[in-house]
């Protein structure tokens, strides 16, 4: 296994090109199949065309080359190899798409197909999804101490402390690679730091920030859990900086933070989280073990305790025991939107509403923990973002860098919404506009040069050039471009450029100003709600132990990150869910590594 952050380095200098040859048990695609040759095809990545070669024999695809692409290297990786790979393994396109590369995947299929339909295939048979032959999978077994479900943020965060705590730990993850939502993130982390906060003039205290998350949440929260959660915030920071991972001095307010008090790691995205956890876990393998495409499906509870997990993998079924616990960290499901609509109180129907996740959260671990035993909380309260792309609900692409120096406005040019609000205040504005649609607006103090990156590693010059989001050097013109009214547009930007003059609360009762909009470049992006939270999950105590629905603790379990509930209430502050991976991740590893 190479380092993960030598792989990092060198996909980010270096286009890829996979060049895969087929193995192992494929559907039969009969004789004559295709037309022999080599056919190219394009399909639509997140950023820009995917470009692909497939080579034919009579009866089956021999090769798949992706050729060009403009993905995100560090994100899309797997995307580009694995999928090229598991249609020629299985010879089907209906393989599953990978985990924070769905659009990049989607690309892959989308060019493997155009090209098959040249070759004359029948799309129809090769769509069907890959049954696996169960009689040939192999049976393991595993011995260690602690046993985490779920190679995301809170999941690493765990098989990390536990192996500090003495611990020999196996990671269980579903998908084809770790990282889960984290990954894909903004990556903010909400933490009381006096010493970045100091140098903006900012005054804050974690009793603020137990307050803000508390009475942001309706005050439904468990008061013990939000208490150990800010007390918790900058200790995990301390931590994640004594492994090497570093974050810039700058302090912003990220979407629905309510406050000053987000950290942006130097890393794009999430990858900063998951390369320093990888890293300590290279040093350590011989005690710390990953085992990817390998799904949990069921607790092992003998007298009463939890003592191990049965799991799925490509090519084998799993038995792993856990001498002291295991750590329950699979995430929500805000992916699986017939659990969404199951327990949804607070929303319209959300059949159609796409999600910001990848898609793995689909609520495995809250099944398998209730059937353990486990208590469920706050399972209505489900977090809607007004920031998703209106193409595919992802976060990328969203032009903002943070609250104090942008505006939201609608289809007609006119602000709807104190943009400093909470994130179901918003979005509850924006469902109420045309299209449920808006525009966030901002200037160059935000992109100071067109290769200024958001906080999702895409420049505002490539977002441009893809038709992501627009750019003028008037108001007039972005309007004009966008299809606002620009009266209305002018209006909405000389009302917020008079408040931030008198930083007083604005008719919509904003108070979270910096720089006016008035330096052109001026642009624009469009956004409409997407699913980003599940707020609840499995109740856990301080101590990260998995209770029962008495109250009592299931001895051997331990849960951490989305797959919980009773932290947030019925609304997450922007940048704590951050926070949260690494607070209960490292509570949880150390709960378990002791046997607590």
């Amino acid at each position: 296994m190479k380092k993960f952050k030598k792989a990092l380095v060198l996909l980010l200098s270096a286009l890829m090109v996979f060049s895969i040859i087929g193995c192992g048990k494929t559907q039969k695609s009969g004789k004559g199949a295709f037309k022999p040759g080599t056919y190219t095809g394009e399909g639509e990545g997140i950023h820009g065309k995917i470009q692909v070669e497939v080579t034919v024999d009579e009866n089956k695809i021999t090769a798949v080359k992706v050729l060009k692409h403009d993905e995100t290297p560090g994100v899309s990786d797997l995307a580009l190899k694995k999928i090229p790979e598991d249609i020629v393994k299985y010879q089907s396109i209906g393989v599953d798409t990978i985990a924070g590369a769905t659009v990049s995947s989607k690309g892959v299929l989308e060019a493997v197909k155009k090209a098959l339909e040249k070759a004359g295939a029948n799309i129809k048979d090769l769509e069907k999804k890959p049954e696996k032959d169960k009689a040939s999978l192999k049976k393991i077994e595993k011995n260690v101490d602690v046993v985490v479900i779920g190679g995301g943020g809170s999941g690493l965060a765990a098989a990390v402390t536990a192996h500090q705590n003495g611990a020999k730990v196996l990671v269980l993850e579903k998908m084809p690679k770790v990282g889960g939502n984290t990954i894909i993130s903004g990556a903010a982390y909400n933490a009381v730091d006096p010493k970045r906060q100091a140098k903006a003039g900012v005054e804050d205290s974690v009793d603020k920030h137990y307050t803000q998350t508390y009475e942001g949440g309706d005050k439904v929260a468990k008061p013990e859990m939000v208490r150990t959660f800010v007390e918790n915030a900058y200790p995990g920071i301390e931590w994640l900086e004594s492994m090497g991972m570093q974050f810039k001095d700058d302090i912003f307010t990220v979407l629905g933070a309510l406050w000053p008090r987000s950290h942006k790691p130097v890393k794009p995205l999430g990858t900063g989280y998951i390369e320093t956890y990888m890293n300590y876990i290279e040093k350590n393998k011989a005690d710390i073990e990953i085992m990817v495409n390998s799904k949990a499906t069921e607790l092992i509870v003998e007298n009463g305790k939890v003592v191990g997990v049965k799991a799925e993998g490509a090519d084998d079924e799993i038995v792993a025991k856990a001498s002291k616990g295991v750590v329950m960290a699979t995430g929500g499901f805000a992916a699986n939107v017939e659990m969404r609509n199951k327990y949804n109180k607070m929303w319209s129907d959300l059949t159609n509403i796409k999600t910001t996740n990848h898609v793995g959260p689909t609520g495995d671990g809250i099944f398998m923990a209730e059937k353990a035993g486990a208590n469920l909380v706050g399972m209505e309260h489900i977090q809607l973002l007004p920031m998703g792309d209106p193409k595919t609900g992802s976060l990328s692409g969203n032009i903002e860098q943070g609250v104090e120096n942008r505006i939201f406005v609608n289809k007609d040019g006119n602000r709807f919404v104190d943009e400093g609000a909470r994130r179901d205040v918003m979005t509850k504005a924006l469902f109420e506009q045309k299209d449920a649609s808006m525009w966030v607006i901002l200037d160059k103090h935000s992109y100071p040069t067109g290769d200024t990156k958001n906080n999702f590693n895409e420049s505002i010059d490539e977002l441009v050039k893809a038709g992501r989001a627009y750019k003028a050097d008037t108001l007039e013109d972005l309007a004009k471009q966008i299809g606002a009214n620009p009266d209305n547009l002018k209006n909405a930007v000389a009302e917020f450029n008079k408040s931030v003059e008198t930083k007083a609360k604005d008719k919509f009762g904003r108070t979270l100003y910096k720089d006016k909009i008035d330096t052109a470049p001026f642009y624009a992006g469009a956004r409409v709600p997407t699913a980003h939270h599940t707020m609840g999950g499995i109740e856990i105590n301080p101590s990260a132990q998995v209770l029962d629905k008495n109250g009592k603790v299931i001895r051997g379990l331990y849960a951490a990150g989305e797959t919980t509930g009773g932290i947030h209430g019925s609304n997450r502050l922007g940048g704590n869910a951050l926070a949260d991976t690494v607070v209960f991740g490292r509570i949880a590893g150390k709960s378990a590594a002791e046997g607590k």
